[in-house]
């Protein structure tokens, strides 16, 4: 898909951290899933977090955008955001939690929690394709590895039909820039990671033992 530039925000000097988002986001509200499934997500007004044990990518890239939204409040919002994508991506023991605030008396918060991939057998993790994640931060503890890497492409170039290793811009609510700033690999390899975001979008997800919560205890539900 094409991504379109709207208000002629220039974002060639958009220097995104190079560390590609944690796709993990992957098992993001479909807990109505079973097998594969076309999935998209995203927590108005809030970010989320995701964290896996390991991730592996191919065809990863990655470029500076401007997502809409709103507010809790119902605002207007933008925000700047990396956005993160793979071709096909493997996780191991996958969790995403969101907390929203209630704001009741005994009530003040409840915790959405989801996990996925508990296996070290790759058959039975969590995998996606066509994966895309805007990112707001991630910290990849145990380190991260890039085969491959492209360092200041066009994000227009990242596709297989510019002859590039990712899938492409993801287009649809995002501002982007097609010719400013990004980066490619033709695989990427993270190990103990922790990210929250904005959004993800995926053309589908498998989530092998999929088990989602809710609890008021929210240092106990939230992925870390």
């Amino acid at each position: 898909m094409e991504s379109q530039v709207r208000g002629g925000t220039r974002w060639k000097r958009f220097a995104v951290v190079m560390v590609p988002s944690v796709a993990a986001t992957a098992a993001i509200g479909v807990a109505l899933a079973q097998g594969a499934l076309a999935a998209s997500f995203s927590v108005s007004g809030q970010e989320f977090k995701v964290s896996a044990k390991e991730l592996h990518g191919q065809g990863f890239a990655q470029y500076g955008a401007v997502d809409s939204g709103y507010t809790l409040t119902g605002g207007k919002a933008t925000r700047p955001v990396a956005v993160s994508s793979f071709k096909d991506a493997t996780i191991e023991r996958l969790c995403q939690s969101v907390t929203t605030p209630i704001g009741l008396p005994g009530l003040a918060s409840v915790t959405l929690r989801l996990e996925a991939g508990n296996s070290s057998e790759q058959e039975k993790q969590v995998s996606a394709n066509n994966l895309y994640i805007d990112v707001a931060d991630l910290n990849a503890k145990g380190g991260a590895v890039f085969h491959g890497i492209d360092i200041g492409v066009a994000a227009g170039d990242t596709s297989k039909a510019k002859g590039g290793k990712g899938p492409g811009m993801k287009g649809g609510g995002e501002q982007a820039n097609p010719y400013g700033f990004a980066q490619q690999a033709t695989s990427a390899d993270l190990y103990d990671v922790e990210q929250t975001a904005w959004a993800t979008t995926a053309g589908t997800f498998t989530l092998p033992g999929l088990h989602m919560s809710l609890s008021t205890d929210t240092k106990k539900a939230e992925c870390y």
